[in-house]
């Protein structure tokens, strides 16, 4: 089984953001779209992706507090509010100050948090099966994160044949063949230290609920859904966004569908630069 360590290349680098030891890559040039993973992933979700979008803009991702090579917070504070703060550092560490951001899953809700948070800084938004309402269904990883017997264990120990059934569960039937690198590299990511404990933390965690507040939202918004991911309603609560619904797409659109996903990113991030 591989490490975590593996998966870096030449074009990862390291950044202090509030105590941790951040990674990142930053590729391209051009506008600035900044990428967010979802939970239990990690940048290299995006590699198809970026792959599409540095021609023509300069594109920025990072693992998550708790999640990648970056690893858990020391406070395990884990709240959607600490993700948008902790983000608009490490750009700011960057020295970029504006920029669209684009967030798949749990990346989606700290993204339009960040619209509502830093309006003076995000130029445009991407939300790719984004989190946020209430009725959202849970992933069965965390479901089983937030169960008392099981959490002790899964804080420590999960076996390689759990992570490939939660995969399964979590994409479409364009991706019936689960491919065992992707397995692998998500096994990795979760096995490392600490990392097992964050996702326990962040599925225990209480967030706040800032559903009301989405119609407050006013930047260019691109919303990007896999058929049948419920709790979506973007589109209806944001003046003025654009909805694009993937057949046969699940929770892990970057993945499942990083050609059309980037089209559609790519067509919208062209009209932003027009305005």
């Amino acid at each position: 089984m591989r490490n975590a360590e593996e998966y870096i290349n030449k074009t990862s680098k390291f950044i202090s953001v509030d105590g941790m030891h951040v990674h990142y890559r930053r590729e391209g040039s051009g506008p600035v779209i900044l990428l967010l993973h979802g939970s239990g992933s990690s940048l290299h979700c995006f590699d198809q992706l970026a792959d599409s979008l540095v021609e023509n803009f300069e594109v920025v991702r990072l693992d998550l507090p708790g999640f990648g090579l970056t690893g858990p917070r020391r406070d395990r504070d884990y709240r959607i509010q600490t993700f948008s703060t902790f983000i608009a550092r490490f750009m700011s560490a960057l020295s970029i100050e504006r920029f669209s951001v684009a967030g798949n899953s749990l990346g989606g809700n700290v993204a339009w948090n960040m619209a509502l948070d830093y309006p003076g800084r995000v130029e445009s938004l991407i939300l790719m099966n984004a989190t946020g309402y209430p009725e959202k269904s849970i992933p069965s990883a965390m479901r089983l994160a937030r169960n008392p017997l099981l959490k002790p264990l899964l804080r420590r120990w999960a076996p390689r044949k759990a992570t490939e059934n939660s995969v399964r569960k979590l994409v479409g039937s364009k991706m019936a063949n689960i491919d065992d690198a992707l397995v692998d590299r998500i096994h990795a990511m979760m096995s490392r230290k600490g990392n097992r404990a964050a996702f326990v933390d962040l599925a225990n965690t209480q967030q706040a609920d800032r559903t009301g507040d989405i119609p407050g939202i006013k930047v260019p918004t691109l919303v990007l859904s896999g058929e049948g991911i419920d709790g979506q309603h973007f589109a209806r609560d944001i003046a003025n966004s654009r909805e694009i619904t993937f057949g046969g797409v699940g929770h892990l659109l970057p993945e499942e569908a990083p050609v059309l996903a980037a089209e559609a990113i790519r067509s919208h991030l062209n009209n932003v630069v027009r305005r």
